[in-house]
């Protein structure tokens, strides 16, 4: 985290920069910059460093503001933690031309929000069983339904912005156009992991490469212990 915190630092110095004309190495510095910033928000997650009040699993039996509040509390220095960034970013942004670096950090957001809230509501596949050991209370937020009419709200939603996204790079300057595809290109992923979560395909097969390496390494020291 010390270290991943001082690129946090570059990457906001990086999107100054970005900010003050529209140009392709500007669009490829201010997107860069985000996913970097981006990048120290999931890890300080992921850590269990910047989570929130509630670390237990959901109380048995709670259902509607209750269940809502106690989901939210075990979230909301996270979420805290993204909405004063973008803030600081859009006080940034004042008086500046280049906006990439700022639709960037709220396409980010907004795809997470959605993210979070089809868990809340209940998909097929929440891939819970990939959340590490220190943050495996988490599940219990994650009930496991059918598609839920909030899912197909919010992926039709996102799926429209990015047809729009891809008209309006058809239209503009190359500089802007830039900037646009790789919003884009950064939306399409977003609704391809949206569509996960109700595709009748095993998430095993995206990430459990990961999972079984870890678990050889585990037996492979566990080996060696024994020698």
């Amino acid at each position: 985290m010390g270290g991943w915190s001082i690129l946090l630092l570059l990457s906001f110095w990086a999107v100054s920069e970005s900010m003050k004309s529209v140009s392709v190495s500007n669009a490829y510095l201010g997107f860069g910059s985000v996913i970097v910033m981006w990048g120290w928000h999931e890890l300080a997650f992921l850590t269990g460093w910047l989570t929130g009040s509630r670390k237990i699993p959901l109380q048995s039996g709670v259902t509607g503001f209750a269940r809502f509040k106690q989901s939210l509390d075990v979230i909301i220095y996270h979420e805290l933690a993204l909405i004063f960034n973008f803030i600081l970013l859009w006080v940034m942004q004042r008086d500046q031309p280049n906006h990439v670096a700022l639709c960037t950090f709220a396409l980010l957001w907004c795809m997470r929000v959605s993210g979070k809230l089809n868990l809340y509501f209940g998909v097929p596949r929440n891939g819970a069983q990939y959340l590490p050991k220190h943050l495996s209370y988490l599940a219990s937020y994650f009930p496991t339904r059918a598609m839920s009419s909030w899912f197909v709200f919010s992926f039709g939603v996102a799926l429209a912005v990015w047809v729009w996204i891809i008209s309006q790079a058809q239209l503009g300057l190359v500089e802007t156009s830039t900037g646009w595809v790789l919003l884009a290109t950064l939306l399409g992923l977003g609704i391809l992991e949206h569509a996960m979560m109700v595709l009748p395909w095993p998430i095993e097969r995206l990430w459990g490469w990961a999972l079984n390496t870890k678990e050889e390494a585990v037996l492979d020291n566990a080996t060696l212990d024994s020698k």
